[in-house]
């Protein structure tokens, strides 16, 4: 009886160990996406000299602009932004420029929607003249091998605000001193012995 027993053991061990690990990698993005390649440039020196970078490794990542669906890929437009250690796109004000990037496959717009956080690790193919408004502009195409859609940031939560007249020593804590300091408050000197006005 015993026996029987540990081979099951053995085996929901190795499912649950499964499961954990796979759970762990779940919000990692691909490796070609943490890590950029040895050579990194930005999309600024590409678009200077396309043609004498096609073939050349990249790594870029930025806020989505437009998503279009073909047949065999979809073609994300990404305004591109400085990247973090682990390649997610810096909330600045700035920009390299624009890219094109080429993702195998159908990729939903509801989803990948403008304004998302997007990176790609691929290999420059090339560029494409497209409009934006009335201006003809110059796309360096990336083919992607690995790319990621981040999640949204947290909305920033408020700290606590206090006026003008709070002090450390008063508050905000319950007590006989609650609230804000009256040796801030004109006449209000009484606690402080020698610092009237």
């Amino acid at each position: 009886m015993r026996s029987q027993r540990l081979p099951r053991m053995a085996a929901r061990a190795a499912a649950l160990g499964a499961i954990l690990a796979g759970s762990g990698c779940a919000g990692q993005p691909p490796s070609p996406v943490a890590n950029p390649p040895a050579v990194d440039l930005d999309v600024a020196t590409v678009r200077s000299d396309p043609e004498r970078y096609t073939g050349a490794p990249v790594r870029w990542g930025g806020a989505i602009a437009r998503v279009e669906n073909g047949p065999d890929a979809t073609e994300l437009e990404v305004v591109s932004r400085p990247l973090t250690s682990d390649g997610r796109p810096r909330q600045v004000d700035r920009s390299g420029g624009r890219f094109i990037a080429r993702v195998p496959g159908f990729l939903d717009p509801s989803i990948y929607e403008s304004g998302r956080d997007f990176t790609v690790a691929g290999t420059v193919v090339g560029t494409v003249t497209r409009p934006i408004g009335a201006y003809e502009y110059r796309f360096p195409v990336v083919r992607a091998d690995a790319s990621q859609l981040w999640q949204p940031l947290p909305e920033p939560v408020p700290g606590p605000w206090y006026g003008p007249w709070y002090s450390p020593w008063y508050g905000p804590w319950p007590g006989p001193y609650w609230g804000p300091d009256p040796f801030f408050w004109p006449g209000g000197c009484w606690r402080h012995p020698g610092f009237c006005w």
